[in-house]
């Protein structure tokens, strides 16, 4: 058995002092060791599997920290922690209290940018690479390492288009392995492909003619050769692109074959690669699966229905539909702004348009859903997953600014559904014809009703518009609670003796909020209590608060939410007591009264 060359490797002038020919040896004990680890505490798997020699190539040859390396969403940045300082504590990723999934500025100074969403590690190089040729050190090096599906962003050709008219030393490396989460997408792959094949004319290279100076596609996995065509980089000034082709997974054969599944696949047998199954059987849905399999229900019924999603076909379930009518249900790449505005164009003509995109995510079109949407008061429906706190993948993730980045926008209605039913009916009410457009939230992960498919499924109710309801009746406290969260509540009233003296409203609609309600609230109690999934600055309580000041309302207001921070990465349980709006610190809050 060989001696271990990983385990010496504290960071990298250590992995400098190999001899080149260890380097394989070195390769293949990271790819055990991340396998190794990951199979037991879960994580993203598949994407740093495929960078591990690009990963020691670039330690190697580069004077990391000193040279910059800009990993672009990160989730491929598993070998990058573990070369730099982290191997010890590798075990905690992920983990409250731990190392973050993804490269954080304040984790480690080999982490030079902090990242989660993608396409934004060209943008941040090149304004690496001016301020240092600003700084007059003409030999720093700046490095971003961006895959094919971020690539086809806007801002990533944005951040070409501006590089290439500058003598900035960027060099930018192409991780092309044709997959994203899901499949990669749209021409910009197909001339990847092309060009892979060698069936792209030279003289067509997309890249030479933004003046940057283009090498490739070589072997992301001959170490050697990737060593090699650093090296020559290395001395050549300005712009640069290195072309490399990879195979996502790489390394376990189950994760080459099904990508998309050991993305993240959960535990699994390291030495088999298989999944451990979880007993799935009798639980509720995801809420995901909740939209995917409605929008398809509906899409059967209506044919003007239309489905987008940007890059999350999979995640979003619109992948149901996708299968079914695959002439109306879109994948647009990781193209958020694009997605809203076609979905609007869309909308002009008549189409009934169902926008599916991560809360995190919606933040990147923020523009476009004011002025392409909101401003022509177009009945585009946006379907917010992943909605409040997500867990393990941290503050990139979180959706918790939605309520508050969408309040202030007129024409927009905001919904949040308690269950899954709740879901269903207002999926099925916005496509009778809505007047405004709407933003419909939802958490990540599963429901609370088992047999929602069966006894829901091919049924609907309309929801009026701007109407809350009365879910328990008391006489001195009203808790006023929007979405899912409020399950808390109700979970914790169930514990607590005094069950009388408090009143429970859900308030689905953050806008147009039940006016007619709040003012019977306002005049019955003098203690009310908000609780969201939200930031507390500008969300729902925000929303209640300003009623009250307009009316002229003298009762105690007290906001739950997601406090005026970013919250790391635990699990949501963990987090939502962070926050205290967990079942056992609603449940102490509500015996105060």
């Amino acid at each position: 058995m060989k001696n271990s060359l990983l385990s010496n490797i504290n960071n990298p002038t250590d992995l400098r002092l190999l001899d080149e020919a260890q380097l394989p040896q070195v390769a293949q004990e990271l790819r055990d060791f991340i396998i190794d680890i990951v199979a037991v505490k879960e994580g993203h798997l598949g994407a740093s599997l495929g960078v591990i020699e690009l990963t020691i190539a670039l330690h190697y040859v580069f004077d990391t920290p000193n040279d910059l390396l800009i990993w672009d969403v990160g989730h491929q940045a598993y070998g990058h922690k573990i070369l730099t300082g982290r191997r010890e504590n590798f075990h905690t990723n992920r983990q409250l209290g731990g190392i973050s999934g993804f490269p954080k500025r304040s984790e480690s100074n080999y982490d030079t940018f902090g990242v989660g969403h993608s396409s934004t590690s060209i943008s941040a190089a090149l304004g690496m690479a001016i301020a240092s040729n600003l700084k007059s050190d003409f030999n720093k090096h700046h490095i971003a390492i961006i895959g094919d599906a971020s690539i086809a962003s806007g801002m990533a050709f944005e951040g070409l288009n501006h590089a290439g008219v500058t003598d900035a030393n960027l060099l930018v490396i192409l991780n092309d392995n044709a997959i994203g989460i899901d499949p990669s997408v749209g021409a910009l792959k197909q001339y990847l492909t092309a060009v892979k094949e060698g069936k792209n004319p030279r003289q067509n290279n997309m890249i030479k003619s933004l003046n940057f100076d283009y090498s490739g596609p070589i072997d992301g996995h001959d170490i050697f050769a990737v060593i090699k065509e650093l090296k020559r980089l290395q001395k050549i000034k300005g712009p640069k692109f290195l072309h490399l082709i990879t195979t996502k997974g790489k390394g376990l054969q189950q994760a080459e074959e099904d990508q998309v599944k050991y993305h993240a696949p959960g535990k699994f047998d390291a030495a088999t690669g298989e999944i451990i199954s979880k007993q799935e059987e009798n639980l509720p849905p995801k809420y995901q699966d909740v939209f995917g399999l409605t929008i398809l229900d509906l899409a059967r019924k209506n044919e003007k229905i239309i489905g987008i999603t940007p890059a999350m076909p999979s995640g979003s379930s619109l992948k149901f539909m996708m299968d079914a009518f695959p002439e109306r249900a879109f994948d647009v790449g990781i193209a958020e702004q694009h997605a809203v505005t076609l979905a609007a164009g869309m909308a002009t003509q008549g189409m009934i348009v169902y926008c599916n995109i991560y809360s995190t995510f919606l933040q990147r079109a923020y523009d476009q859903i004011i002025h392409d949407v909101a401003l022509q008061n177009l009945p585009v429906i946006f379907c917010l997953d992943r909605a409040g706190l997500v867990g393990e993948d941290g503050a990139t993730h979180h959706g918790v600014f939605d309520l508050a980045y969408l309040r202030c926008i007129p024409n927009l209605i905001i919904y949040a559904p308690r269950n899954e039913i709740e879901l269903q009916n207002i999926l099925y009410t916005a496509q009778l014809g809505l007047e405004n457009p709407i933003a419909i939230r939802y958490p990540r992960g599963r429901g609370i009703i088992n047999n929602w498919q069966e006894k829901h499924l091919r049924h609907y109710d309309v929801i009026p518009i701007g109407v809350s309801s009365c879910l328990v009746s008391g006489t001195r406290v009203a808790v006023l609670s929007n979405g899912t969260i409020g399950n808390n509540v109700t979970l914790a009233l169930a514990k607590i003796i005094k069950t009388n003296t408090i009143a429970h409203y859900d308030f689905p609609f953050v806008k147009p909020l039940d006016e007619k309600s709040l003012h019977q609230i306002f005049s019955q109690f003098d203690s009310i209590i908000t609780l969201e999934d939200g930031t507390v600055k500008g969300g729902f309580g925000s929303a209640v608060i300003e009623f009250a000041a307009i009316n002229n309302y003298k009762s105690q207001i007290t906001i739950l939410g997601i406090p005026d921070e970013f919250i790391e990465h635990g699990t949501v349980t963990e987090l939502q007591q962070y926050c205290k709006i967990d079942v056992s610190s609603l449940e102490k809050l509500f015996s105060n009264y």
